[in-house]
């Protein structure tokens, strides 16, 4: 992969991950003025509207043979149980920590690589995953309650789950980037979770709307128009071009700007210990990026990227 291509791949990953981040304090606004079933639905609804005026090129999409299951788990991994289990954690749990957390995907991408893709896992690799995985814990424990934030442990585990099903997701992902477009398989993940979504909203657990909240609406169309098709657009693409493990060492940008962002737009604090926590996590991260095998023994070529839409 020549110098241009890598700098636009690299770009889009951050980008992609300035977009994500800024999806913990939208669902917080969000989940202010409406039920969170509906907060999601209405982000998959918005997104699936964006993809119609591609609907002609979707249309001339043909499914390859042995991937309509790959497809149909990538899709149920995230954004189907991935955002239920971090709409419930942002329920307990304050954007900052979640955004923490969510720094843990790489290195749980990493040991999934490790047996899924046979990708090398090395001693530096595994230490760095318990390190992180122990300020994972920390930051959970000395999480304190407050009214944004009524429960953090159970907040924060809910988060890690989501994260499992982030791992799901991604791994899938590269395997199909082999065969389709970052548009479709983008297209396929909002179409997919819009009507898994949709049924949700008939639970008695589900409070449907009843007063318009231009404050909410606005984060629901924020977080369909520009997180969901252009984070996931912006990461897709990338995948498709350069290797799930250089991909995924961007995730770690996450916590440092959904610390930013939870701070300048929702004005969230963390204690003393939390930052020591978010230190360990960090350097968790660090040391197992340090222990990564060279890209070529690593992960597979990166592939060619599938025809985009004329």
């Amino acid at each position: 992969m020549n110098l241009q291509y890598r700098l636009i791949s690299y770009t889009s990953l951050i980008a992609a991950m300035i977009l994500w981040s800024s999806s913990f304090p939208a669902l917080k606004i969000a989940f202010r003025a409406y039920d969170p079933m509906v907060v999601i639905f209405g982000r998959m609804a918005v997104a699936s509207l964006c993809f119609l005026m591609f609907f002609r090129y979707f249309k001339s999409v043909r499914l390859e043979k042995g991937t309509l299951k790959q497809l149909a788990f990538m899709a149920f991994c995230e954004p189907c149980l991935y955002f239920v289990f971090e709409a419930k954690a942002l329920e307990h749990t304050t954007a900052s920590q979640a955004g923490i957390i969510a720094g843990t995907l790489p290195l749980m991408v990493a040991v999934a690589a490790h047996y899924i893709l046979k990708e090398r896992m090395s001693r530096q690799n595994l230490f760095g995953l318990t390190l992180a995985i122990a300020g994972a814990c920390w930051l959970s424990m000395t999480g304190q309650a407050s009214e944004s934030a009524p429960d953090p442990p159970l907040g924060n585990f809910l988060e890690f789950v989501a994260m499992i099903f982030a791992t799901g997701y991604i791994i899938t992902l590269k395997k199909l980037s082999r065969f389709y477009s970052p548009l479709f398989l983008t297209a396929t993940q909002a179409v997919v979770g819009c009507f898994f979504y949709m049924p949700l909203l008939l639970l008695p657990s589900t409070t449907l709307p009843t007063a318009f909240d231009a404050t909410g609406l606005f984060a629901i169309a924020y977080l369909g128009a520009f997180v969901t098709i252009g984070a996931y657009g912006l990461y897709n693409f990338s995948l498709s071009r350069v290797p799930v493990n250089q991909a995924t060492v961007f995730v770690n940008l996450i916590p440092v700007f959904t610390i930013f962002l939870g701070w300048l737009i929702l004005n969230e604090q963390l204690l003393p210990q939390q930052y020591l926590a978010t230190m360990l996590i960090l350097t968790g991260i660090f040391v197992s990026q340090g222990g990564m095998a060279p890209d070529d023994a690593a992960v597979p070529a990166a592939v060619e990227p599938c025809s985009s839409p004329k």
